[in-house]
């Protein structure tokens, strides 16, 4: 059995696709029983394919033949972006075409449509590689983990803030001295935006909110916090409180709500997560039957992310003959439940001028809130050198933090707004 496949853009990880479909046709074959082809590639920069054997292969710049062509099955939309993404894999699904994507942008703000588009012609759409690049999530919680609740997901989904993080903590740089070098390596887009705001882990935590919970979270309710403000003052103290600084995803079932946000996290240290360096990215799932399961690797780049694609190509020619589940299950309407209602413990670090009596009026605003303290020291700094107090509290609720913190920032005594990190909360 012979399945053909059209690859729309080949770039980065379009030409990992073309590479990988051209150097391991035979590995694929051997454990897949077909013959899955590269028949087809639609690239407007023919300059990209010229280090490539594409011998018997069409190439074209249209995509509307690619969708044409009766050799392609199974097209993969790798151009990124909205529009023309959206149009290709809306009129490849009307073609008759299964459709695989790394799209986690188009995924995260359409998905409800392509969903539809979908189940409507009765054709599958996989987008394994859009969330963690190499690493295999969707596939277990759409098929290994089927028969569990799942009660938490915790993500480290973009390699450009770990490696970020990562440096700050190990080599004592601050966030702008490793962000610049990370530019200049090549480890962070230019402009960085998408990945030091927190967006790029945002649209992953949404996808893998609406596919564990099987509802339809919409991207704009996902708290999304960045790690632009952490400072090397911050990973230091949290390293020697027991600590590492991630952003992470944090996706839970919560009194009948879900909960999805992106924020720096206070992770201990003997957590597996907390060991996840550099540009690595790593899944953490806790569920009621099998327990706690970790899925670590590359979360991009060229070759890690066309092997998801690639692997989402045999799933299809392996199944195409059969009914074609849907990307999504929308069956329960459950709200995002807002930041506000967060119960975490928290870590604040204040900046102060050193008077007698400044920690006791602390202590009275975060009480008066019910915010109750866990630890709490301070820095000893040269005469007429502000102060840090760095507390960590008990669980309370982030509005209780928040309404004490514009209580303690007004203070005359503080020099400036109080840095607020949150601490991963272990079920």
């Amino acid at each position: 059995m012979a399945v053909g496949v059209g690859v729309i853009g080949a770039g980065t990880v379009g030409g990992g696709v073309i590479h990988t479909l051209l150097h391991n046709a035979a590995v694929i074959r051997e454990k897949s029983g077909i013959d899955v082809r590269l028949a087809h590639v639609a690239e407007l920069n023919q300059d990209l394919l010229k280090d490539y054997e594409l011998g018997g292969v069409t190439v074209s710049n249209d995509a509307n033949a690619l969708f044409a062509d009766p050799a392609v099955d199974i097209v993969c939309e790798l151009i990124g972006g909205l529009e023309p993404a959206r149009t290709f894999i809306l009129n490849a699904l009307d073609a008759g075409k299964h459709v695989v994507t790394a799209n986690k942008m188009l995924l995260a703000i359409h998905g409800p449509e392509l969903n539809e588009a979908a189940a409507r012609n009765g054709k599958q759409l996989c987008y394994e590689a859009a969330v963690g690049g190499a690493i295999p999530i969707i596939k277990p919680l759409r098929e290994s983990l089927a028969a569990n609740n799942i009660t938490a997901i915790y993500g480290i989904l973009n390699g450009t803030c770990n490696y970020i993080l990562t440096r700050m903590a190990r080599e004592e740089l601050e966030f702008e001295t490793v962000l610049a070098q990370a530019i200049d390596k090549g480890f962070a887009e230019t402009p960085p935006d998408l990945d030091i705001e927190g967006h790029d882990t945002a649209h992953k935590c949404q996808i893998l909110a609406s596919l564990a919970y099987s509802t339809e979270v919409k991207l704009e309710d996902v708290y999304v916090e960045g790690v632009t403000k952490v400072t090397g003052l911050d990973v230091a103290y949290a390293r020697e409180m027991g600590y590492e600084i991630k952003l992470l995803a944090s996706i839970r079932k919560t009194d009948g709500e879900i909960e999805a946000r992106v924020h720096p996290t206070l992770i201990p240290q003997d957590h597996q997560l907390a060991a996840i360096a550099y540009e690595f990215n790593g899944v953490y799932v806790e569920s009621d039957i099998a327990d706690a399961t970790l899925y670590y690797g590359r979360g991009a780049g060229r070759l890690p992310t066309a092997s998801a694609v690639v692997g989402d190509v045999i799933d299809i020619a392996v199944t195409m003959d059969g009914p074609a589940p849907p990307p999504f299950r929308y069956t329960h309407p459950l709200k995002v439940r807002e930041i506000g209602l967060l119960q975490s413990r928290y870590y604040l670090r204040l900046t102060t001028q050193d008077h007698p009596g400044v920690l006791g009026k602390i202590c009275t605003i975060l009480g008066n809130h019910g915010v109750s303290i866990a630890s709490c020291f301070q820095k000893e700094e040269e005469d007429d050198v502000p102060a840090h107090i760095v507390i960590t509290t008990h669980e309370t609720t982030e509005s209780n933090v928040m309404t004490a913190l514009r209580d303690i920032d007004a203070l005359e005594f503080i020099t400036e707004p109080t840095h607020v990190l949150r601490v991963l909360q272990e079920s």
